[in-house]
């Protein structure tokens, strides 16, 4: 008998037919002797339209209250899907984070899960019940209602799974599982059987929407395989797992590309020590997660110092940027939304050599102008024009050969 956690995300639990297929498949599950947990997310766009609710109610909305208000939505799922099961024989109970003792720090809005106590959990589990648990939330030390942030079910479920040593973590979604560029620009993109985790987490740090970074992070951490499926189809889908030694990895696994991120650059700030630790302290205490870092060869006793951030980020980015301009002594600092990150992944890159200039040459051919360069062991990165985004990834795509066919 094994232990499965399966999280279904807010397409797979849209409506009262979606949730009545889940549970068919919970219920298929169960049946052939496995013991499950079940984690939900608010049902289709629930979460954004109390978000919007929010703001047509008040211009001032205090995180606490946002967490409460936004955790509501996990647990109107969680209550339909008991309800479904229990049509179908099933018994199932309803936990929200809080009493499923999901332990987080006192962030609202972003908080990080620091313990899973999950005693009602084991306890349902060993009374032959299939525990349905709200995703997205938990419950912070000073006992208040807290969110995890974006991907936060994924986070729930995975943080379960190595809570109670599940063998599997069963990821349901839209798509049938982690594809080799997104199907949308690349209809002829493969869908990847295995993946390793240092693979997954480089597709999901650079635009790949499939799982929340952090979940992975928490998975490869944990050592949790995690099964990326889709709701609509029951097919088998991508396994993310350890990398294994003992096999050769194909040079490339996948395109990506984000337009989520724009680029601030510094401009004419004096080249001595301390400037940049200055400018990127302030950034960070701000919450600010900075991602691509480019200085420019000094000219005259300056440089420019370019770096990307979120584009949720860059009015506080420019604000703090802004307000050091006299005390690191810039000449000026401009802002570029107008920017997308391509990234080529593979674990296979560690062994193979030529990846970098099939890249650049490839871009090079359709006239891709390089703006900036990120490279890891397994990952290049190159932010480019967004307008050309699409069109790279499809030409990089071609280069490397991953299509299905």
């Amino acid at each position: 008998m094994a232990l499965v956690v399966q999280k279904y995300g807010g397409s797979s639990v849209a409506d009262s037919e979606r949730i009545k297929a889940v549970a068919d498949h919970i219920a298929h599950t169960y049946r052939l002797g496995n013991q499950v947990v079940v984690v939900v997310s608010a049902m289709g766009r629930t979460t954004d339209d109390l978000i919007r609710l929010a703001k047509e109610t008040s211009s001032v909305q205090p995180p606490r209250e946002m967490d409460m208000l936004l955790s509501a939505g996990e647990r109107i799922s969680m209550a339909l899907v008991c309800m479904a099961l229990a049509e179908r024989g099933i018994s199932a109970s309803s936990y929200t984070g809080s009493q499923a003792g999901i332990i987080t720090d006192t962030v609202h809005g972003k908080a990080k899960i620091l313990e899973v106590k999950g005693d009602r959990i084991r306890a349902a589990l060993e009374a032959g019940a299939v525990p349905v648990v709200a995703g997205f939330q938990g419950v912070s030390t000073e006992k208040d209602v807290t969110t995890l942030g974006r991907g936060g079910s994924d986070t729930t479920a995975v943080a379960l799974a190595a809570a109670l040593r599940a063998d599997a973590c069963e990821i349901y979604t839209d798509v049938s599982g982690v594809f080799s560029a997104d199907p949308r620009v690349v209809p002829e993109s493969k869908r990847l059987k295995k993946i390793s985790f240092e693979e997954m987490l480089e597709i999901a740090a650079t635009g790949g929407k499939v799982l929340a970074l952090r979940s992975v992070e928490f998975a490869r951490n944990h050592h949790v395989p995690l099964h990326v499926r889709s709701s609509f189809t029951w097919e088998p889908g991508t396994w993310v797992v350890e990398e294994d030694p003992s096999m050769e990895q194909v040079v490339v696994s996948a395109i990506t590309s984000d337009n989520s991120e724009a680029k601030i650059t510094v401009a004419g700030v004096p080249d001595k020590p301390g400037i940049a630790a200055k400018l990127f302290r302030s950034l960070a205490n701000h919450s600010i997660n900075v991602d691509m870092i480019v200085q420019n060869t000094s000219r005259h006793g300056t440089t420019d110092i370019s770096f990307t951030v979120p584009k949720d980020d860059l009015s506080t980015s420019l604000e703090v940027t802004n307000r050091l301009v006299p005390e690191i002594s810039a000449s000026d600092v401009l802002a570029d939304t107008g920017i997308a990150r391509v990234s080529v992944i593979g674990a296979g890159m560690k062994t193979h050599p030529g990846v970098t200039a099939t890249v650049f040459e490839t871009l090079a051919a359709a006239q891709i102008n390089i703006e900036m360069i990120s490279t890891s062991s397994i990952r290049i990165s190159c932010v480019i024009r967004s307008d050309q985004a699409e069109t790279a990834v499809r030409l990089l795509h071609q280069a490397f050969e991953l299509s299905e066919n």
